[in-house]
């Protein structure tokens, strides 16, 4: 899934399109709950994230909002081999944006009373102190690394980057939130800033080579995948200690971490 990092590189890559008009929608999936005429002949004019999501800001006070889940993106070009996975077309007045949705689970709202969806702090919100981050882990006694993905918390993370930055904070995902000191708390909260930079930095992470997998809007590999030390890497070597990567399971998702550094 498209996560903070892979998120804002869409963002950056949409926002040269700000001013642009919109001419025509073509929704391809009936599934999708979006009628094109309601947008057309809108101006776009901003394009943010919130969370997972990216958010077009349109004339006349209304949002368009993208949640790509498992396997979506957002392309400004489309090569043939991968026109029938194309859920929505939208045609503006200087190119166009394909919704490239293989697995259909991604989600296409409109809305005139702005952000509807209720979300945890950002990550990079000036408020996400040592001790914000304080406050929403030790209020609970569920794992920290299902504390760090659940939207309402924080938003943003997903398994990849939490995974990361608890291996880089040296903590455990299976502990529970309230059993964090203080310094373990500080050393996480730099880790996820930390991380999210970097990975941003390097246009987010393509694990694998098809479809599925994430590109930017112009078609290109993330290069964040390089620098991982945990995620996806079960029985190389750590990275810091040589121990072996091990893979468990939380929540039914895959938790990567070295036993051995994470404690």
């Amino acid at each position: 899934m498209p996560e903070l990092p892979e998120v804002e590189t869409f963002v950056r890559g949409l926002r040269p399109l700000v001013g642009a008009t919109i001419r025509r929608v073509e929704v391809l999936d009936p599934r999708l709950e979006l009628s094109g005429r309601a947008v057309a002949g809108s101006v776009i004019e901003a394009v943010e994230r919130r969370g997972k999501y990216i958010v077009f800001h349109l004339s006349g006070g209304r949002i368009l909002m993208f949640h790509l889940r498992m396997s979506g993106r957002l392309a400004r070009t489309c090569p043939d081999n991968e026109m029938r996975f194309v859920r929505l077309i939208v045609e503006l007045d200087r190119g166009e944006i394909y919704f490239i949705n293989p697995r259909r689970l991604g989600t296409v709202c409109l809305s005139s009373d702005g952000f509807p969806h209720r979300l945890g702090i950002d990550p990079f919100d000036d408020e996400f102190s040592p001790d914000c981050l304080t406050r929403i882990v030790t209020a609970s006694r569920m794992p920290i690394k299902s504390i760090l993905i659940d939207q309402r918390r924080l938003a943003g993370l997903g398994n990849i980057y939490a995974a990361e930055a608890l291996w880089h904070a040296r903590i455990d995902p299976r502990r529970p939130g309230a059993g964090l000191n203080e310094d373990e708390v500080a050393r996480l909260r730099e880790a996820i800033v930390d991380v999210l930079t970097r990975a941003i930095e390097h246009m987010g992470t393509t694990t694998g080579d098809t479809v599925l997998d994430y590109r930017d809007t112009g078609g290109r590999r993330g290069g964040f995948q390089a620098y991982l030390a945990v995620y996806g890497r079960q029985g190389e070597a750590c990275p810091r200690c040589s121990e072996a990567v091990e893979r468990i399971v939380q929540g039914g998702r895959s938790t990567y971490l070295c036993s051995r550094c994470q404690r």
